[in-house]
């Protein structure tokens, strides 16, 4: 334990930076996503593998890496993590295949899942004092929600001047000094749960069932719907699934404790994750593609396209979300963000190929901005409602694993439905633009739908008692006021 005030705060700053660079990581790759397609001759639908490498393995090792630090100590696995990052941000930067690319991108999320999870474990340890926790966690979620608006910006940048590889290449002098820095000021950490056996299996077989169910989706519209590899592969995704689920009924440790799912408000918060994930990242993925292929932007046009949406995301989930809460509850924000978030991705439905950014694009985001910083701290808090102190560490990651597993599912589903939609349209006539364009409008479409079923979701099935949501809104708001 660090008593030093200065040093622990310092050791902060390295796990702050660590944190900065993965969060940096999931968007500074979208805007570069078609120089990416471009120049490695991926296809419209084959590209979201570029993103879902790094989300299915992030998802899927999140809690086994939160597992590992428990049992062999969390500074060890953030700095391997941290190493892994790095090492995979280097083989994605010189990258000259798609292969190679998208194996980079998988390392990535490795080791992404591992910082995450070892590091806010770390800072947790570091800080005991309410106050100063309270101001350690308000960086957090600064860090979470401006880490995207920085991504989209600083991508646009790098992209222009230097080229899709520079997206990569920035993280390499940041891991190695986050690493350096992390042997020097980080406190070693000893295992509490020495002698439990790791689930190993559990963790494998959700991944490879994950894998598998997107790469049949992604690869659907091509090997055809009721192909024997399509139909083949989804049978083998559900048949691991359900090996899943057989063997955390089995195991003495599992990597996720069954019932858990018994809990009607974490089990829901769960499935409004996933939801939510997939419209979320339709937003990232499809409008990048959108202002880019359809409006003709170049990269940094279309980071700064972005830049209002994640500003204002950025803004409400540092301190407003939380007062939100505070006044009205965890119902009204979280189901009033959802259903604002759909209402911007239902704008993108109309959005033509003429499109002009201030009346076709900027309400969209200033939307989606604006509902996912409203929602995004009551979704967390929602998940721990009806779960014990000891164990809302876990419900906390459950439902960071359902988003980044959504995510990846629904993008792959999105991109499946854009490309099928944009075929019709050729064949129809439309041209190229015009078929592209359909394709993310229906794309969109979808989107807003599954935004505004987790809405409803959250408005007509959690269920929150008055007197302990008062109570927590209440400590909600002392740990806002500490943070400000």
């Amino acid at each position: 334990m660090i008593t030093d005030s200065r040093t622990r705060w310092l050791a902060f700053a390295v796990l702050s930076l660590g944190s900065f660079m993965i969060v940096l990581d999931t968007t500074i790759v979208n805007v570069a996503l078609p120089s990416i397609r471009a120049d490695l001759g991926f296809s419209e639908s084959s590209l979201a593998w570029v993103v879902n490498a790094y989300m299915l393995f992030f998802g899927g090792f999140l809690l086994l890496g939160g597992r590992l630090g428990d049992l062999y100590g969390h500074r060890k696995l953030f700095v391997a993590g941290i190493g892994i990052f790095t090492i995979a941000s280097f083989a994605a930067s010189v990258s000259s295949s798609q292969a190679i690319l998208i194996v980079g991108r998988a390392a990535q999320g490795l080791g992404g899942a591992v910082v995450s999870a070892a590091g806010l474990s770390l800072m947790m340890s570091l800080f005991t004092e309410p106050a100063e926790r309270a101001k350690a966690m308000g960086v957090v979620g600064f860090i979470s929600a401006g880490g995207g608006s920085v991504g989209v910006l600083l991508g646009g940048v790098l992209t222009s001047i230097f080229g899709w590889h520079a997206v990569f290449m920035v993280n390499i002098p940041v891991g190695i000094a986050v690493y350096a820095l992390s042997l020097r000021l980080l406190p070693a950490t000893r295992g509490s749960a020495s002698g439990a056996r790791l689930d190993i299996a559990g963790a494998v077989t959700v991944t490879a069932s994950l894998m598998l169910a997107v790469y049949a989706i992604v690869n659907g519209n091509e090997a055809g719907w009721t192909s024997g590899q399509t139909v083949g592969l989804l049978v083998t995704a559900v048949a691991l699934l359900a090996a899943f689920f057989v063997i955390e009924s089995r195991v003495s440790a599992p990597l996720v404790p069954l019932a858990l799912f018994r809990r009607r408000n974490l089990a829901t918060a769960n499935v409004m994750g996933v939801l939510w994930a997939a419209a979320m990242f339709a937003w990232f993925f499809l409008s990048a593609l959108y202002l880019q292929v359809v409006l003709r932007y170049d990269p940094l046009q279309v980071g700064l396209a972005f830049l209002p949406g994640n500003v204002i995301m950025a803004i409400f989930s540092v301190g407003i979300s939380a007062r939100l809460v505070m006044r009205y509850g965890l119902k009204a924000p979280l189901g009033t963000g959802l259903a604002l978030a759909g209402l911007g991705l239902a704008l993108l439905v109309r959005a033509p190929i003429d499109g002009n950014y201030l009346v076709d694009v900027l309400p969209s985001m200033v939307l989606l901005g604006l509902g996912a910083g409203i929602a995004f701290n009551p979704m967390i808090i929602v998940a721990m409602s009806d779960v014990e102190p000891e164990r809302s560490g876990l419900a906390s990651g459950l439902v960071n694993t359902s988003f980044m597993m959504g995510g990846a599912l629904g993008l792959a589903v999105l991109a499946s439905i854009a490309a099928s939609q944009t075929t019709s349209a050729i064949a129809s006539g439309a041209s190229q633009v015009a078929a592209l364009t359909d394709g993310y409008h229906a794309a969109f479409a979808i989107g807003a739908a599954f935004a505004i079923t987790a809405a409803v979701l959250g408005f007509k099935v959690l269920r929150i008692e008055s007197s302990a949501a008062t109570g927590r809104d209440a400590h909600l708001g002392e740990l806002a006021t500490a943070a400000d």
